[in-house]
């Protein structure tokens, strides 16, 4: 599954498409959100530096954590230092989001520390048409004058949601998305920090949606004390489940659990999860919507109305005019007589027939019809 979701990010779209859109939310249950979303970032600045990704860069737009964090992430990830300073570019949302160290002049121990040179100072978060402008600019170092196309990653949305409304924040990311040189996108949120409408609204403009739940989970009857140890027991282990939507409309549930080592995330299959994930779907009723095997046996003797089975007999077919026994004696259609006494005919049995004396004679085809009539 896991594959699936770095197949699609390194893919991209096709031409006219909007750009595949993963949502990574977690929570307090199960804070392993921000491991995830590295997981994804590494592997797909990976596919970049090997040139196997449709995208020829990455902007990341850094609130949660330093730009420090992440070249030294990628650089424990095992991609090479040229290749991040050619192929990755970060907006630094972190460090200053709303300019207050412009306006507060910094003390003399301060020691400033050298600014990379593929990271960029942002100190506006309020404004998202400037983040957007920003955004773009770092991404058109990649692409130049061509088609070619970059990925974007926010580590936090969470973040951005402190300092604006989710509607723009919303049609900021399907800005982004619908861009035409915008190749995939990335965020993580923390959905216990916002309404369910956030995440509804994120769920919403994304592909797909990888939600990090806890394997087991608490009772209301459990003590603080309880929670708390349990939370510790069970801090490095998570169960995604993720929802794809495909480009034919249809939706395709998929589940993994997640173990965080030193190394990072490793994730195993769980069997059979299709099939209860598509038991959950089912509305909880009352009664049993399967049949047993003596029903369906049951089911499979019972003729219906349009099943004619002649049980190996000429099959008679009911006229409507008499009775299903009679149309069942009569095997052959018998010749009305001249003349029928009313003492031949059953009572009940109400019978139409057409008689002919034998005195009559027909007309010659040689004489005028009109002869006959009075003028």
């Amino acid at each position: 599954m896991a594959e699936s979701i770095s197949r699609s990010l390194r893919d991209g779209c096709m031409e006219g498409e909007h750009a595949p859109a993963l949502t990574i939310e977690d929570s307090l249950a199960s804070s392993l959100g921000s491991s995830v979303f590295d997981h994804f970032l590494a592997n797909l600045v990976s596919q970049i530096a090997a040139g196997k990704s449709q995208a020829r860069g990455l902007v990341l737009v850094a609130f949660n954590r330093s730009p420090a964090f992440y070249l030294e992430l990628l650089r424990r990830k095992g991609v090479d230092a040229q290749h991040v300073d050619k192929r990755v570019r970060i907006l630094d949302c972190y460090s200053d989001p709303l300019g207050w160290k412009k306006r507060v002049p910094p003390l003399k121990t301060a020691q400033n520390l050298p600014v990379k040179a593929n990271v960029a100072c942002f100190s506006d978060a309020r404004d998202t048409n400037k983040l957007m402008a920003s955004i773009l600019d770092l991404g058109k170092e990649f692409v130049g004058q061509d088609k070619s196309r970059f990925a974007v990653a926010i580590d936090l949305v969470s973040s951005l949601l402190r300092y604006t409304s989710l509607p723009i924040v919303a049609g900021l990311v399907n800005k982004l998305r619908s861009n035409d040189q915008t190749s995939c996108i990335v965020w993580l949120i923390h959905s216990d920090l916002h309404e369910q409408r956030v995440s509804a609204a994120l769920a919403y403009v994304s592909t797909m949606v990888a939600s990090i739940q806890p394997i087991a989970q608490c009772t209301d009857e459990q003590t603080s004390q309880q929670n708390s140890v349990w939370l510790g027991k069970n801090s490095d282990k998570a169960k995604l489940h993720v929802r794809l939507k495909r480009r034919n409309g249809r939706v395709k549930l998929l589940a993994e659990e997640l173990h965080l080592d030193q190394v990072g995330v490793k994730f195993t299959a769980v069997g059979d999860q299709n099939s209860n994930a598509a038991k959950s779907l089912l509305p909880k009723v009352q009664f049993n919507l399967q049949l047993s095997e003596q029903e369906r046996v049951e089911r499979a003797k019972v003729v219906l109305p349009y099943e004619h089975q002649g049980n190996g007999e000429e099959i008679q077919i009911y006229d409507g005019r008499r009775s299903l026994s009679d149309s069942i004696s009569i095997s052959q259609p018998s010749v009305a007589s001249p003349v029928i006494s009313d003492t031949q005919v059953a009572p009940g049995i109400g019978e139409i027939h057409y008689v002919r004396d034998s005195d009559d004679e027909q007309p010659d085809s040689d004489e005028d019809p009109d002869d006959d009539l009075d003028i």
